[in-house]
């Protein structure tokens, strides 16, 4: 059975917390908390020009140019596609690296550099690498999907060696003392135990990067963001809403069917509000 967070384990977290170890806990976050309000200086912000700036903003975007619309739709589009195309990419070549990332099914001097490689894809986050890519193979869409890919490879390959480590290991020695060699366990064993995880954290990497690549755009990466950029560039912002208020359905619209998406394969059908 996957090992996770139980009702009983977080039960009892919680009553540690009312422990003198738990308020010791909760005195070194708040302190830390506060430490780091002065050190950033976030005492003295000043937001006396805050309602001014906000009355520049409404007078400029308010009404919204809707003839950018047609402009907005096809950015989207192009949006999707570097999303859907990236994080496919990124979840098949995943695949093989979280598996030997796995310690539970490789020996340390195989899962060490493996992690340490999902490590350093996740470093720089997609924006830096559409930047690099940017300067690589130049503007549009190619850059917005290599970055999104090599992201995405860090990303849920890490997710997905921490479900592969939270199998149960009995049906794998099971299947490994009848002499099925590593590549029988991984195909036969393995991966049909985890392929709902896999399924569900490759439709939330997607969810994920629907919101990033209209982000990359803004750095020349192709996309609704490079439209953005390019409207802010002239002060348009009249149109930078509407394109943003499209961003914003998206981004909506498929959180929801992500979520619904995701619980077919969890089993967590269903939402709170319609019970």
């Amino acid at each position: 059975m996957s090992k996770g967070a139980t009702p009983e384990t977080i039960t009892s977290l919680w009553d540690r917390l009312g422990t003198g170890t738990g308020t010791v806990l909760l005195f070194v976050v708040l302190s830390l908390a506060a430490w780091s309000f002065l050190a950033l200086n976030l005492h003295q912000t000043n937001f006396s020009g805050g309602a001014e700036g906000l009355g520049f903003l409404f007078d400029a975007a308010i009404p919204p140019d809707m003839s950018v619309l047609e402009v907005g739709l096809r950015g989207l589009v192009e949006t999707l596609y570097i999303a859907y195309l990236g994080t496919l990419i990124g979840v098949t070549l995943s695949l093989p690296v979280s598996l030997l990332a796995s310690r539970n099914l490789f020996p340390w001097y195989v899962n060490v550099p493996a992690r340490w490689s999902l490590a350093g894809l996740r470093v720089l986050p997609s924006i830096l690498w559409a930047i690099i890519f940017v300067i690589l193979v130049g503007t549009g869409p190619p850059a917005g999907v290599l970055a999104i890919s090599l992201y995405t490879i860090g990303f849920v390959g890490k997710l997905e060696y921490e479900a592969f480590e939270g199998l149960d290991n009995e049906p794998m020695e099971a299947v490994g003392s009848l002499g099925a060699s590593r590549f029988q366990v991984l195909r036969f064993v393995v991966l049909p135990q985890a392929v709902n995880s896999v399924i569900s954290q490759a439709v939330f990497m997607f969810e994920y990067n629907v919101r990033h690549a209209a982000a990359i755009g803004i750095v020349g990466a192709g996309g609704i963001g490079y439209y953005i950029i390019g409207y802010l560039d002239f002060f348009a912002y009249d149109r930078v809403i509407v394109l943003l208020g499209i961003v914003f359905v998206v981004v909506v619209v498929t959180d929801e069917l992500s979520y619904r998406f995701r619980s077919f394969f969890t089993g967590n059908a269903g939402t709170s509000f319609g019970k």
